[in-house]
């Protein structure tokens, strides 16, 4: 007979000690741990010297990013994992530093979660998006930025739009996906519509990439505003789960209309699978509304098609994307 597995506390005081896990990967972006050991500084003594910290809190932090798999000790040598070598080194491309910093803003409301979900205010349709300050944009969408322009290029890659114009990025943030697109399709000319604090934040990245004259910001709510007509391809992405089924419905309806015959519709969303069971990041995305006030909750692969199909859209089909992370569904307006 099969003994029966005992069961312990760990696994919950694990999940209990969450914050003090990202507030240990916070640290060591912001004090640089894993550039200087890209740097070459591998040895505690050097590591410490290079951090201009103790030899106690550099063997703290360092002792610690190896119990989170961030770093890896070879004898009395720390080495980065391979995720954090390539993005979590300042100064390459792929770096994401200003991504996992931002992650921290709203730690002190996490820790109220309880009390929030018990609240019985209308739920907003907006949600933090109703108090945003240009201050408020810029801190986002410069920490979106770092993660959205490897999105973009994986996008770019993914989607033939050798055929097609214009792009209409609907919620396009700083501009990432329409930036990534002019990279390989450089005879596209695209538009980026959110909020006019975001536009503004939007206009310097894409300035940056001397793209002015290509992309365009056309600044509104997309979840009232018409959109500008004639585009041949339109991405909604990672913006699923700040809507509900109702806000989201009427979004689609109107990225139907607008949308020029012939074109094609990509909503790039954290989504849950059809059995919703995860994948974690889409549900901590959607318990994340909560803490904003906002109706928006995590939706399913199968919900979105549905609501695309709703919306009039043909041959809605869900693309793998960024595992665990973003699927890619897509409709077509005939």
């Amino acid at each position: 007979m099969m003994e029966k597995k005992r069961v312990n506390t760990i696994r919950l005081q694990n999940l209990s000690y969450g914050h003090k896990q990202a507030a240990t990967l916070m640290a060591a972006v912001k004090l640089d741990l894993f550039t200087q050991i890209s740097n070459g500084a591998v040895m505690l003594p050097d590591i410490a010297k290079a951090l201009g910290m103790s030899h106690l809190n550099t063997e703290r932090l360092v002792v610690t990013c190896t119990a989170l798999e961030l770093t890896e000790k070879d004898g009395e040598k720390y080495n980065n994992a391979p995720d954090v070598e390539r993005f979590l080194v300042r100064g390459k491309p792929t770096y994401i530093g200003p991504w996992i910093l931002f992650s921290g803003w709203d730690f002190e409301q996490w820790k109220d979660l309880g009390e929030i979900l018990k609240s019985d205010n209308p739920p907003k349709t907006l949600g933090l998006y109703d108090s945003l300050t240009e201050d408020m944009a810029r801190e986002y969408h410069e920490a979106t930025y770092s993660v959205g322009l490897g999105a973009g290029i994986l996008f770019a890659r993914d989607v033939d739009m050798s055929q097609r114009s214009l792009i209409l990025d609907l919620g396009g943030g700083s501009g990432s996906y329409c930036i990534a697109a002019m990279q390989r399709y450089p005879h596209l000319k695209a538009i980026v519509l959110d909020f006019e604090p975001v536009c503004k934040v939007a206009k310097e990245f894409i300035t940056q990439w001397g793209l002015q004259d290509k992309i365009s910001t056309h600044p509104g709510d997309f979840t009232n505003d018409p959109f500008p007509s004639g585009a041949d391809v339109m991405i909604m992405a990672s913006n699923l789960p700040q809507y509900n089924e109702s806000a989201l419905g009427k979004v689609l309806g109107k990225a139907y209309e607008a949308l020029a015959s012939g074109g094609e519709f990509h909503v790039i969303g954290e989504t849950l699978d059809n059995e919703k069971k995860g994948p974690l990041g889409p549900a901590l995305w959607g318990i994340h509304e909560a803490l904003f006030g906002s109706g928006g909750r995590s939706h399913s692969e199968k919900e979105v098609k549905n609501y695309m199909k709703k919306a009039g859209f043909s041959e809605v089909q869900v693309h793998p994307f960024i595992p665990g992370s973003l699927s890619r569904i897509t409709g077509n307006k005939a």
